[in-house]
């Protein structure tokens, strides 16, 4: 069996807990972290309006070595956490499409929840993970990275397809048309 983890900043911890239970001790598991590369294009673009005002600084680690470096700490951390041994794996490029490139050949992979987490329901993923969950060549197991928030329980389905009525527009968000001018009254 070979099962993927996806660690992440935020619920990695759930993850290495959740695979290091229930991966089976011949399991070959891969840390998998994708450092996301719009923080790069965000900062080269706050650079380039620099230019012109005063010589620019000199030139420190780039993002991607930041982020790297951060991946990798990460990873061993995660690995250090797992007990058992796994391989590491840090990969570039577009962050939704990496994971689920990882996952090529894999059995399982693990996630966490990585949106609002506050409450139940579809805003609890985020893109990513959204992307991951739908593409993914694999079974999934989604992990809170938390305690999960209370249950409530979805309304009950219709009876026989009926549908209740729209509720009123002031109640959906919207406003009435304004009246009509008085030189268009009939």
């Amino acid at each position: 069996m070979r099962v993927v983890v996806w660690i992440t900043e935020t619920g990695w911890e759930a993850c290495v807990e959740t695979a290091a239970a229930l991966a089976p001790a011949g399991a070959e598991v891969t840390l998998l972290a994708v450092p996301s590369g719009e923080l790069e294009e965000v900062a080269a673009g706050g650079r380039a309006g620099l230019l012109g005002r005063r010589p620019p600084p000199p030139r420190g680690p780039s993002w991607d070595e930041v982020a790297d470096d951060a991946a990798r700490a990460l990873l061993a951390d995660a690995r250090d956490r797992l007990a058992r041994e796994a391989a590491t794996e840090v990969r570039h490029g577009r962050v939704e499409r990496e994971v689920v490139a990882a996952c090529v050949g894999a059995d399982l992979l693990v996630l966490a929840r990585d949106g609002d987490d506050a409450r139940l329901g579809p805003k609890s993923l985020g893109r990513h993970a959204r992307f991951v969950v739908d593409h993914a060549p694999c079974r999934v197991l989604l992990v809170w990275p938390g305690e999960p928030p209370a249950a409530k329980l979805p309304p009950p389905p219709h009876e026989h397809g009926e549908h209740p009525p729209p509720p009123p527009p002031h109640e959906r968000g919207e406003h009435p048309p304004p009246p009509p001018a008085p030189h268009e009254r009939p």
